[in-house]
Parts: C-alpha cells; structure tokens; sequence
C-alpha cells in the first residue's frame, strides 16, 4: 500500500520549473498543474489558513496568481478579500508603490478604501523570491493605516532572501524553503 503523501510532496510534484524564464537565470515555477487540481487549492487554503488560526480580519492577494489563493483562502477562513494589483487596473484613488522583482521593476496599486484602519491583514501570494512584491503589499498596508498579520506563500527561494526582508513580520511556506 502506497504511503500518504504530504501537502508539500503533492505541491512539489505538480508545480514544473522552467529554467531561464523569463529570462536566463530565473528558474520559473509553474503552478498552472496546481490549478488545475480544485482539492489541491483548496487544501493550501486550508494549511494556511490553520497555520494563522484565525488571527487575521482580512486577505490581501496578490495580482496575478495570488488571486487565486487568495479567493480560496477568503472562503475557506471566512473573511473578506482585498487584492493588489499592478499598475492602472483599479479606478479610484489607489496608494501605489513600486517595488523591484528579481528581473526588474513593478508598480503595484491597492484601492485607498479598500482596507480599514487597525484591520489585520494576511498577504497570500504563489511565491517568495527577492520579497520585493509582499513588501511592496506591507507598504500598501501601512499607508491604508492597516496592520500585516503575516505572509502565506506556497513556496519560498530562501537564497533570494524574501523572508529575511520582511521580518519581523511572520511568513509561513507550505513547502519548506527551497535554495
């Protein structure tokens, strides 16, 4: 009979890596086999959620495959869903901050009424690389008046040092840090 498998092994089985994409030297993970698996969703929803116990008001995904944890983690734990997005996608008054990635710069854009002073907020996003999209997120945050309850990643690039860049904040991995 065939052993359990984890939630990190059935994740590490089904995200591919593409190496130099976007360009060389960037080994790209893609979770489009992830998606495609609604049970697999929903249960990284679940482990991340479990992992804050409750201990958060609101989600905060990220464009463009955070939106997709993002959703699910909003239902799964109940609470209210918020999204970042990239540059000149939200009408209204946005706070706007731009941030480096690993392969260059981004603007990213949250509505000035979306989150309410002192309100808790969890950042979801695929992955953590360099950190500079979920700090970009933070500071979207702050300047809302709003607090980081933490980070939930699927998957970490420890060498990149993302998580090191956003301490003290908490950040969960669902799959332990990867070199």
């Amino acid at each position: 009979m065939p052993q359990p498998t984890t939630l990190a092994d059935d994740l590490l089985n089904a995200i591919r890596i593409f190496p130099d994409f976007p360009q060389p030297g960037i080994q790209f993970k893609d979770f489009t086999p992830v998606f495609a698996q609604p049970q697999l969703v929903h249960r990284i929803a679940e482990h991340i959620s479990a992992a804050f116990g409750g201990q958060f008001d609101r989600v905060l995904a990220v464009e463009a495959r955070g939106f997709i944890l993002g959703t699910t983690l909003a239902a799964v734990a109940d609470r209210p869903l918020a999204l970042a997005r990239k540059e000149g996608k939200l009408p209204g008054p946005v706070f706007r901050t731009e941030y480096r990635l690993a392969y260059g710069t981004a603007t990213l854009e949250l509505q000035q009424d979306t989150l309410t002073p002192g309100e808790r907020v969890l950042v979801v996003d695929d992955v953590l690389a360099s950190g500079g999209t979920l700090a970009a997120a933070a500071a979207l945050i702050a300047e809302s008046r709003a607090q980081v309850a933490g980070f939930g990643v699927v998957t970490t690039i420890d060498r990149l040092g993302g998580t090191a860049r956003l301490a003290p904040a908490r950040v969960f991995s669902v799959i332990p840090e990867q070199a």
